[in-house]
């Protein structure tokens, strides 16, 4: 059957996906002596979410590297994501709104994959509650089940969703009310990297970097784009520009077309 631009990645991207992971996985413990040149920014209270049937143990190198730069870093403490389950959109806000009081802060919420569009969706709904929101992966702008390899695994737990979202995702939805970053990779193996790019504007934007779906959570790049937009100050957000001497692991982020959307496959 033929290809169309933007469905779900190649079937070598696909199954190289764990094999590439665990390499990066190196890569990230073979780049922590180099962690104290990472931005740091003011402490504040960070929430991360784990990607579909994955949970805190899944983002535990990259809350290991936040929590070393001086934030208050949380996983989300509700096991296994198999979706909006009662127990996860619940556990979700209830985790918000928790950390909002705790600390008398807006939160930034990391989200993986799935986990972003969670992460997402808690910004259109409380968003004085987060300070910004970064996504590493999230097919937020799924337009048709063919842009994701990990489909039929969603469906499996589909009768323990307590809401069904339609396709296109995002799709008439205006920009967050605050800071948005998406980051992304066109190596992705599992989703097409086309539905993960929000539109630009002043206070959106995409970093594109090169990784495995599966390793993008602790990818050194992602790691440092990541620490560089915790560490800007409250209410001074600004797009991404990496240093010069890394320049070579951010390529020039694509531009989103936004033509109009075919229906749901």
């Amino acid at each position: 059957m033929e290809r169309r631009s933007g469905d779900a990645p190649s079937l070598p991207l696909y199954l190289t996906e764990p094999s590439r992971a665990l390499a990066e996985l190196w890569l990230h413990f073979a780049a922590r002596p180099l962690a104290p040149a990472l931005p740091r920014g003011d402490g504040h209270p960070v929430l991360v979410l784990p990607g579909l049937l994955a949970d805190d143990t899944s983002t535990m190198p990259l809350r290991a590297v936040l929590r070393r730069l001086g934030y208050r870093v949380h996983g989300w403490r509700l096991g296994l994501n198999v979706g909006p389950t009662a127990e996860c959109v619940v556990g979700i806000r209830d985790c918000l709104r928790e950390l909002r009081e705790r600390y008398d802060r807006p939160v930034s919420v990391i989200g993986w994959s799935l986990g972003g569009i969670f992460a997402r969706q808690l910004a259109r709904e409380t968003p004085d509650s987060i300070r910004q929101v970064i996504t590493l992966g999230s097919p937020f702008r799924l337009a048709r089940t063919s842009q994701s390899r990990a489909h039929r695994v969603f469906e499996r737990y589909s009768h323990l969703h307590i809401s069904r979202a339609t396709l296109p995702l995002e799709r008439d939805d205006k920009p967050l009310r605050v800071p948005a970053t998406s980051i992304y990779s066109r190596l992705d193996g599992i989703v097409a990297w086309q539905a993960c790019l929000d539109d630009p504007g002043p206070r959106s934007e995409n970093i594109a970097v090169i990784a495995s779906h599966l390793g993008l959570g602790h990818h050194p790049a992602t790691i440092y784009a990541v620490a560089d937009r915790l560490a800007q100050p409250a209410g001074a957000w600004s797009p991404f520009r990496p240093p010069g001497v890394l320049r070579l692991a951010f390529p020039v982020p694509d531009e989103p077309a936004r033509p109009p959307m075919p229906a749901a496959a």
